[in-house]
């Protein structure tokens, strides 16, 4: 009996410890899995949800593009989409290596930090007070155009007709049944939600500047020079190098100025600045550093890929421009106008084969209805080769400028001076003459015109532009504090530059701008400062207080 008790126990110890061991397996088994899942699983980004907002059917993306996450959005420019995304979206979904993929994810958050950090530098500085500004309170003169008002008793004679119109006709002050022609059926009245941007961006123009930067119809006037039908082309009289007028559906126009050289390209230093090429990346870097400065004095500019064939030979009724038209020996369409410099066959317009990139600027107002004056700039150029302009010769030229109206009164000699700061830091010397509207008289801003000469030399900069404000030392309070601001890190003027030209559409074909002509952005604004630091302890006049009635500490960074 007691070896039998024993053995029962025995066995009971046994089945035990094998349950046991069992237990212990199985729970080994599990933690072990779970180690290896954890180990071969990438953690998700936060950025690894894309959408590209813009993109058409036929796989072209748009200029505004869109990272989605679990609490945030940011718009980033064509180029990330074009180059470092869609490379390491494919990368993702080859099964490599846990180490590859890793780098992969850290390399693309990596480029999003930047982006974004970059992004917000432009909405922190149009954010800021000295964007922000109180509009002074304009009159009823103060505006460029005004609609006709309607007379009393002016269709006292048409009542009845009137009442048996189209309720859509009545009040009407211009219709178009032109649609034969390829243009919109317009039907404009004194309402301003049937105008066209075009239109609209006209009648906002103002005697202190040339558009709002908050106001819509700007962004409209952009991008439907950027994406509308293209229904004629032809040559712009005058000037000295190729231009054309575009016309669109809508009766809006702009004028065209062609890609001539590479953009990484540099000016001879061999040439005289009045033989430099027109740029047509200039002409759109200019606009948006003319807006970054807060000058809002350049028409809005953009930039486009045109087909040479249909929307310039085919359509133009200009003959004289139809027959400039020729294939070049490697098979690309090119053609070359009627101009004082660079209209020959030896200096081409071409395309690749067809397609060109040209910058489009929108037109202002026509003569007829916005006379305009133009200047000629006191610190104008001798346009020679051997001779010298007065004020290269004189230290003290400034002093009989101002003496001299209007630069004796008013605003004119600050408004001449933001000029030359902004012309200085794109390194343009070709700003023999400027234009102002007539009815404003000498109270209003300078027209900052064709800018084509711009953006030539990143690697030297050109001191002589700068000489005006050496001369007179007189700037704006409002000009100044924003030179300041963008010299700051947080600000950065090559940063934001770059991000304000990341929003146009040929920034998808490749930077409008160079780092090198960026960097040179930098450089020039620490120059002029240094310059504006010059005067200020030579004179005690140098600053033209704009913001006199303002809390100026609002404004300090």
């Amino acid at each position: 009996m007691a070896r039998q008790g024993v053995g029962r126990l025995s066995h009971s110890v046994c089945l035990v410890l094998a349950c046991l061991s069992l237990a212990l397996h199985l729970i080994l088994a599990l933690f072990c899995l779970s180690i290896l899942q954890t180990s071969c699983v990438i953690p998700p980004s936060s950025s690894s949800s894309l959408s590209f907002p813009g993109t058409s059917p036929h796989g072209q993306q748009g200029r505004s593009h869109s990272i989605s996450s679990q609490s945030s959005s940011h718009k980033l420019p064509t180029s990330l989409m074009n180059g470092d995304f869609t490379k390491m979206a494919s990368f993702n979904m080859i099964n490599e290596k846990e180490k590859d993929k890793k780098l992969i994810v850290a390399k693309m958050a990596t480029k999003v930090s930047q982006q974004v950090s970059s992004r917000s530098k432009l909405e922190a500085l149009f954010s800021h007070p000295l964007y922000n500004l109180p509009r002074p309170h304009l009159q009823e003169d103060d505006w460029l155009l005004k609609l006709k008002p309607k007379k009393k008793g002016e269709d006292s004679e048409e009542e009845d007709e009137e009442e048996d119109s189209d309720k859509s006709s009545e009040d009407s002050e211009w219709q178009s049944d032109s649609e034969q022609d390829g243009y919109d059926r317009a039907n404009w009245t004194r309402s301003a939600e049937t105008h066209p941007p075009w239109l609209r961006y006209h009648l906002g123009i103002a005697r202190w500047e040339l558009y709002d930067r908050n106001d819509p119809s700007v962004a409209e006037v952009i991008q439907q020079m950027a994406t509308q039908r293209i229904l004629s082309a032809v040559q712009k009289s005058g000037g000295t190098q190729l231009k054309l007028i575009m016309s669109f559906p809508n009766y809006g126009q702009a004028l065209l100025k062609p890609m001539r050289q590479e953009r990484d390209a540099e000016t001879d230093f061999n040439l005289f600045y009045f033989s430099d090429f027109e740029r047509h990346n200039a002409e759109i870097a200019a606009f948006h550093l003319d807006r970054l400065l807060g000058f809002h004095r350049i028409p809005p500019v953009v930039g486009r890929l045109i087909n040479l064939t249909t929307e310039i030979r085919d359509i133009t009724t200009d003959h004289k421009l139809s027959r400039t038209f020729f294939t070049s020996p490697v098979g690309n369409l090119c053609f070359h106008g009627q101009c004082e410099y660079y209209c020959s066959t030896e200096n081409p317009v071409c395309g690749r084969p067809q397609v060109l990139e040209v910058s489009l600027a929108s037109m202002l107002p026509d003569l007829s209805l916005a006379p305009r004056r133009s200047w000629r700039s006191p610190w104008r150029r001798s346009y020679s080769r051997t001779k010298l302009a007065p004020w290269q010769k004189n230290p003290d030229y400034c002093d009989t400028v101002k003496q001299t109206p209007p630069y004796s009164q008013g605003t004119r000699l600050v408004d001449l001076i933001d000029m030359v700061i902004l012309d200085f830091l794109m390194s343009n010397m070709d700003r023999h003459h400027y234009e102002t509207f007539e009815k404003f008289g000498n109270d209003t801003f300078l027209l900052h015109l064709d800018n084509g000469r711009a953006f030539g030399r990143h690697s030297v900069d050109e001191p002589s532009i700068l000489v005006p404000l050496q001369q007179c030392c007189r700037i704006r309070r409002s000009t100044l504090m924003r030179l300041r601001l963008l010299s700051l890190p947080g600000f950065r003027l090559s940063d934001v530059m770059r991000e304000s030209l990341s929003q146009d559409p040929l920034e998808g074909v490749a930077p409008l701008l160079s780092v090198q002509h960026l960097s040179a952005l930098d450089r020039r604004l620490k120059t002029v400062l240094q310059a504006v630091h010059t005067c200020l302890e030579d004179h005690d006049d140098v600053i033209h207080d704009d913001l006199q009635g303002y809390d100026v500490s609002l404004y300090r960074h």
